[in-house]
């Protein structure tokens, strides 16, 4: 059997997979099992940051390989500890818990918040706000603190304890916070699975105010917005504010799974020894890729980062048959007046890889996709556009 008839015969049908075998990639292009060549701008889902195979990052992670692949997290570990360390440095935060994913990473977050509200106000205090339209994991209570009613009618019960404010409409959360005993809010800064949509700048503001009030965990899902995808190390930067409890994971190994989440002055101390684990979080191999990935994240990297933007964003808007561009930095969605699907395959037909939010044609490429592959991907976008 090909690799197409061994999947459809032993891997779970959980995946709607595109009629795509890759093979081998370098920076952002990508070769199928043909040899056909394809610019992508997608980088599994916004986890190859620097795209396919980069050296850099492929020196660092096998020199790890040759030194010590796995710990147990009874025993320290050089590029957990250095990890730790920048992201503290770079972000004000004070501690890290490892996972493997961003579910884990946002687990923990609603942990952290659940643990400090009980602890501070009592146990009843232990509702978590999301946001409609916002996605935050596949585990059953991460599915719970999605706002998206699809997600929640294959796997109940789910974790009780949640509630959903309308995004951008401060005074929806003030209901929420009024009627519930609340200790946490959870928010994306852009809504990727929602379909690419960006809080406001007064929403984000205000809700950072409410939860300052009111002694409320913050916590900001940066999963698919960090590591300098939305042109800032972390999306949350671009809003001015300081959330109490920071998750993200995908571009942060670059290619390897690890879930971060980080802890503010406020909630630093509120997991303690035995309060949770995880076997493989903070592997030493996907740390010393982070290491090199969060090395290189620099002001001059997120430069490039928001002028590649802005370039896209002009072009895409001139574009007959595309319109609605949101997003933020290097996330960034669109509408087409070919239908969705229709428009993912004829951009594959033309060598160019794109993906779904919803209805809407997502973007996510490699933070340092060279300009003149963003100006042919412009050139097939604009053509699939054609109905």
């Amino acid at each position: 059997m090909n690799i197409k008839e061994l999947d459809k015969e032993y891997i779970a049908p959980t995946y709607a997979r595109f009629p795509l075998t890759l093979v081998e990639g370098k920076g952002s292009l990508v070769y199928d099992d043909e040899g056909k060549e394809y610019i992508d701008m997608s980088t599994g889902i916004a986890v190859n940051t620097f795209g396919y195979s980069d050296a850099q990052w492929a020196g660092a992670v096998s020199a790890q390989l040759t030194k010590i692949q796995h710990t147990s997290n009874l025993y320290y570990s050089e590029p957990c500890a250095r990890l730790a360390e920048q992201l503290c440095t770079r972000t004000g935060m004070k501690k890290v818990f490892f996972s493997n994913s961003g579910a884990e990473a946002n687990e923990c977050a609603i942990k952290v918040a659940r643990k400090y509200a009980a602890d501070k106000k009592g146990a009843d205090y232990h509702v978590i706000v999301s946001l409609k339209n916002s996605f935050h994991g596949r585990t059953l209570t991460t599915l719970a603190a999605t706002g998206q009613d699809t997600f929640h009618t294959d796997f109940t019960p789910l974790t009780p304890g949640f509630a959903y404010a309308e995004a951008n409409n401060l005074d929806s959360v003030k209901q929420l916070l009024a009627e519930n005993k609340v200790a946490g809010i959870i928010m994306e800064m852009v809504q990727g699975e929602g379909g690419v949509c960006p809080l406001t700048a007064e929403f984000v503001r205000g809700v950072e105010a409410l939860a300052k009030e009111q002694d409320i965990v913050l916590i900001i899902d940066e999963v698919q917005t960090g590591n300098g995808r939305c042109g800032s190390l972390y999306a949350y930067m671009n809003f001015g504010i300081s959330p109490d409890v920071v998750s993200t994971a995908k571009g942060l190994a670059g290619g390897l799974p690890l879930g971060a989440t980080m802890l503010s002055e406020k909630v630093q101390n509120t997991l303690t020894a035995g309060l949770h684990g995880s076997t493989f979080g903070g592997n030493p191999v996907s740390c010393a890729g982070a290491l090199n990935i969060l090395g290189r994240i620099d002001d001059e990297l997120l430069a490039g980062v928001r002028r590649k933007s802005e370039y896209l964003f002009s072009e895409l808007n001139k574009i007959e048959g595309i319109h609605d561009v949101t997003g933020m930095g290097l996330m960034i969605g669109f509408a087409t007046d070919v239908p969705a699907a229709d428009y993912i395959a004829k951009c594959m037909e033309a060598g160019l890889l794109v993906i779904k939010a919803k209805n809407k044609i997502r973007l996510l490429p490699a933070l340092n996709i060279p300009d003149s592959m963003l100006k042919k991907a412009v050139s097939i976008m604009r053509e699939a556009a054609k109905i």
